[in-house]
């Protein structure tokens, strides 16, 4: 990478508590907002079941996940980008000192990729070490990372074919009000517009 160039980042947003679906959208309007941070695609919105599944004794009974990927340009290094994404995630009420692990979330956010780094460390480990085990991850993660590589080579399809079969993961909707036009994405229904007004926004800007 050469001096003061952006990497490229990809992280996993899910939520089955409340009205996913406005929370998702809100939550992609708030990391856009965030400084040195720059959303430029969004994944369509997949209904999934919970990660893992029964009969998986790590399995906790809750309700289906909506999940979408975004990618985008950052100017913040790994751990500094986790940290922001954590405090968008307490906003929106996750609670980690409360949660059960692998339970419900009123939203998830996880670190996927950035740039070409590799690490591991008590805090972050990049790529995402379950990346390759969750079809929930790689379905979105194609679709807007077509082709897409691992840092260390591994193909984003190869892994999804490893998975094979996959059941259960269905497009929801697409956002079309949010980031997001050069990958061609599945048919799918359009969402509803969100609710809220996205901060610092006029009454001519949409929301």
């Amino acid at each position: 990478m050469t001096a003061g160039a952006r990497p490229r980042f990809a992280l996993g947003l899910g939520a089955n508590v409340g009205d996913a679906l406005e929370t998702l959208t809100a939550a992609v309007y708030a990391l856009d907002d965030l400084d040195g941070v720059v959303i430029d695609e969004v994944s369509g919105v997949y209904r999934t079941p919970p990660w893992p599944a029964p009969p998986d004794p790590r399995a906790v009974p809750q309700d289906d996940f909506l999940n979408l990927v975004v990618t985008g340009l950052t100017s913040l290094d790994p751990v500094d980008l986790l940290a922001e994404l954590q405090l968008v995630e307490a906003a929106f009420g996750r609670d980690r000192e409360r949660e059960i692990r692998w339970g419900p979330r009123p939203l998830d956010i996880d670190l996927l990729l950035h740039g070409d780094t590799v690490l591991d460390t008590e805090a972050l480990t990049l790529p995402h070490p379950r990346i390759t085990e969750r079809a929930f991850v790689l379905v979105p993660l194609l679709e807007v990372l077509p082709g897409g590589v691992l840092p260390g080579g591994q193909r984003l399809t190869a892994a999804l074919q490893a998975l094979a079969p996959v059941e259960g993961i269905e497009l929801e909707v697409r956002l079309e009000d949010v980031p997001g036009s050069r990958v061609p994405r599945p048919e799918g229904p359009v969402g509803p517009a969100p609710s809220f007004r996205r901060p610092g926004a006029t009454d001519s800007d949409p929301r």
